[in-house]
């Protein structure tokens, strides 16, 4: 059974979502209702707060930390608050197979109706025998001063409780069940992945799943729901992965970024977030409710969540074992279009978590390249574990193959004309050629890594081959010094993990 939940003035257990709708209206100045006739919020706070996050422990080597003492304080002062408060409580499943799902629940001020009515949309209904293992405690109206931007997110993963104060932001409520599900999947033997997942027919009926591995933003959901072959999207966001390639989905409902949202190029997920009952957060919507997918004034993280039953999709239950991992790293200079990985080369590149920043991860990571292993922000202690359990759960699954997918450019930033931009249908065409077993592999002699030689569908060899691309603009040079850096900097790098495994280390 879960903890005790805080008294309060009153309790609205499961309301529907059009009564939390009427909350909204009713309680929240910032809301507009869209064009579509669904709800869109300005948040005052943009993306997740990660250095107000704290894990609650006495161990000295956990990141970011606060004390069991200090965090029994601040519980108090959020019970107390709590206690003349009208709050909303919802239930339901992070997961929804019967092997391996767990009792989930939020529990928020009414005045913030949009983010229970979100959440909702993303849990998994309540059955018989139901019992709550996860928290989340949300108080948007309870500051904490003296924390980084006076707002904190205590998670106590020794009772599965969260508690949030004074965020607005909605990804505070779906992290805070998902951060805990990360820590209990670890302890279960298995590896939670910021991934969304997709399953393909196979010609010989047999079916296939791609796990699509990487930081939001990085186009992990647009990859996801692009359709090759009659693929369907299962999870957008978050997998966990058990030996022999078992994975489980989490989420039942999609949370997607809405900046740059095309009808054409992502269908999928406009026709759910245009749905009149989808929620959106700081998408831009003008005072008469016109949506303008394309303005990024506010800000590139907009959001929309709606229920995957909006949309063609794969039942998450009873999933096949997966056949491919696919690492997303949206780059700027050297990094071809997919690479496949030699098999020694996974557990690295897992670690080496490349990209570059977005809106996602707030200010300080926007638009700056960054390492964050096994592209998932949310792991709750020393990241070798998570390095060195991606390599023993690969030893148990012999057949399948890993690949870097760069989403990003190649031969410089958008300010420089000679560079390319991969866009999406390239990263369609990728993903049907691995799936079909159709692309030419050849080593490259710099990084050891196979490169692709031949790709239908592909229109650009140069964002398949950056060598030659930076070869025939008289590059040559500044590719070869951008080698020697790249190579240095992962060397480097990979050996800051104390304790990850040695054969990780020697195969860069």
């Amino acid at each position: 059974m879960g903890v005790e939940l805080p008294q309060a003035r009153s309790v609205a257990v499961d309301p529907t979502q059009s009564e939390m709708r009427a909350w909204a209206e009713e309680y929240m100045p910032n809301i507009t209702v869209t064009e579509f006739n669904n709800i869109n919020y300005k948040a005052e706070i943009k993306a997740r707060l990660g250095p107000s996050t704290f894990f609650v422990t006495d161990t000295e080597n956990y990141k970011n930390r606060i004390s069991r003492a200090e965090y029994d304080q601040w519980a108090a002062k959020q019970d107390a608050y709590i206690s003349d408060k009208d709050m909303i409580l919802i239930q339901g499943f992070i997961g929804p197979d019967p092997g391996f799902r767990t009792g989930s629940r939020l529990y928020m001020e009414r005045t913030q109706a949009n983010i229970p009515a979100m959440q909702q949309q993303l849990y998994f209904e309540k059955e018989d025998g139901w019992t709550p293992e996860f928290t989340t405690i949300y108080t948007p109206g309870l500051m904490a001063p003296g924390k980084p931007n006076d707002r904190q997110i205590l998670v106590d993963n020794e009772n599965y409780v969260t508690r949030v104060f004074g965020s607005d932001y909605f990804g505070e409520s779906k992290m805070g069940g998902l951060r805990m599900w990360n820590h209990l999947v670890f302890k279960r033997g298995g590896l939670a992945l910021h991934s969304g997942l997709k399953t393909f027919p196979d010609i010989r009926g047999e079916e296939k799943a791609a796990l699509i591995l990487g930081l939001s933003g990085t186009g992990k959901t647009t990859t996801t729901f692009r359709q090759q072959l009659g693929s369907l999207p299962v999870q957008d966001d978050f997998v966990a992965l058990f030996p022999d390639g078992k994975i489980y989905a989490s989420e039942n409902g999609c949370f997607a970024k809405t900046y740059g949202l095309d009808a054409q190029d992502e269908p999928t997920v406009y026709g759910g977030t245009i749905g009149s009952d989808a929620w959106l957060e700081n998408t831009w919507v003008s005072p008469e409710g016109e949506v303008d997918f394309f303005n990024g004034s506010d800000t590139l993280n907009g959001r929309s969540t709606f229920p995957l039953a909006n949309i063609r999709h794969r039942d998450p239950r009873d999933l096949p074992p997966v056949n491919y991992i696919l690492l997303l790293n949206r780059n700027e200079t050297i990094i071809p279009a997919v690479v496949k990985l030699k098999r020694e080369q996974a557990a690295a590149y897992f670690m080496l978590g490349e990209t570059r920043g977005t809106s996602a991860g707030g200010a300080a990571e926007a638009g700056k390249s960054l390492r964050v292993p096994g592209t998932n922000p949310f792991f709750f202690d020393n990241d070798a574990l998570m390095g060195n359990r991606f390599l023993e759960l690969l030893g148990t699954m012999p057949d399948v193959d890993v690949y870097v997918m760069n989403t990003g450019r190649v031969g410089g930033s958008e300010s420089d004309d000679r560079s390319k931009k991969v866009t999406i249908p390239h990263s369609s065409a990728v993903v049907q050629g691995i799936v079909e077993d159709s692309i030419e592999w050849v080593e490259d002699p710099d990084f050891g890594y196979f490169v692709a030689a031949a790709l239908e569908g592909f229109d650009d060899p140069d964002l398949l081959s950056p060598k030659s691309m930076y070869q025939n603009q008289g590059r040559g040079d500044e590719y070869a010094r951008l080698v020697a850096n790249l190579a240095a900097d992962r060397r480097e790098y990979i050996r800051t993990f104390p304790g990850l495994d040695k054969s990780i280390i020697a195969s860069i």
